[in-house]
């Protein structure tokens, strides 16, 4: 921006929030938004695969919401209600009634469930593709869970790569992302993406598996590369917010992030204050605005 250009556009600016105008609507008059933006979890803020998780959300002051398809238990795929036309057109009208984006659609059921070992579980994962091409989102969350730790079950990765693979057509056809989470480094983990060699299979980076195996998340994140990381969960286990999480520096991870030019949604999932967990607003609107501190600033 020109001197000219900065003497006539900062006044604007001013006049503009002055009328009442909210920073994003000042942004979007001025072709800018935000590189980087902040989401919740549905199932986190105890609002599982519920419409009241959109105004919970507002509240927070999220900029969008990660969507669960629900329990899997011992069913064939997900007790999921968006397939009932009816529910799914009121989840989209409140995100847009509210300006909530569904940033990404969960199967948290498989951190519980073996994705390498369950019958159904390519079938699961399609249902998943086809409720996020009916709701127009375009990440899906899939964690290899417990029963799928490659650290621990090594033997498991023959399945896994081949049940991805499988995935991976679907997902390409339907122009969507499914990012996995592991617990693998990130070397092995880039690895893992290569062996499945589909650009509809990312990663989902989580802060807390760096954090539990002592890793340097500055450089898994510098591993993996900007163009294999489809979202990020930011915040570590339970215990207290991030803004008091002496093993998470945010401000260095957010230079991390510019340098090697990824941007995207940034999901919070825990950080609550190990004294209060149940207490969503006060856990959930510190860690959002602490995020936004750092990467909206």
């Amino acid at each position: 921006m020109n001197k000219l250009s900065v003497h006539i556009a900062y006044p604007l600016i001013g006049f503009m929030l002055m009328c009442g105008l909210s920073l994003e609507t000042v942004r979007a008059k001025f072709g800018k938004s935000n590189k980087y933006k902040v989401a919740v979890v549905d199932l986190m803020i105890l609002k599982r695969q519920k419409i009241g998780a959109f105004p919970l959300a507002k509240e927070l002051d999220a900029d969008g919401l990660e969507v669960d398809m629900g329990g899997l238990g011992d069913r064939e795929t997900f007790d999921n209600k968006l397939v009932i036309d009816s529910i799914r057109e009121q989840f989209l009208e409140k995100s847009k009634e509210l300006n909530i984006e569904i940033c990404s659609i969960g199967m948290t059921g498989y951190f519980a469930q073996s994705f390498a070992q369950r019958p159904t579980a390519v079938k699961s994962v399609q249902d998943c593709i086809n409720t996020m091409k009916l709701m127009h989102v375009k990440v899906g969350f899939l964690p290899m869970g417990i029963q799928g730790d490659l650290l621990k079950n090594p033997e498991l990765r023959p399945a896994i790569v081949e049940r991805l693979k499988q995935v991976a057509k679907s997902a390409e056809e339907a122009r969507v992302v499914i990012g996995i989470e592991t617990d693998l480094p990130a070397k092995d983990e880039l690895q893992l993406l290569k062996d499945i060699g589909s650009p509809s299979i990312k990663s989902y980076f989580n802060f807390a598996n760096a954090v539990k195996y002592k890793r340097d998340i500055n450089q898994e994140l510098k591993t993996l590369g900007k163009d294999n990381i489809a979202m990020i969960h930011c915040t570590d286990e339970d215990g207290v917010w991030l803004q008091n999480d002496m093993q998470i520096d945010l401000k260095k991870i957010k230079t991390t992030l510019d340098d090697i030019g990824w941007s995207g949604w940034l999901v919070i999932e825990r950080s609550r204050d190990a004294s209060d967990p149940r207490n969503v607003k006060k856990n959930f609107t510190a860690n959002v605005a602490y995020v936004k501190s750092v990467f909206q600033n």
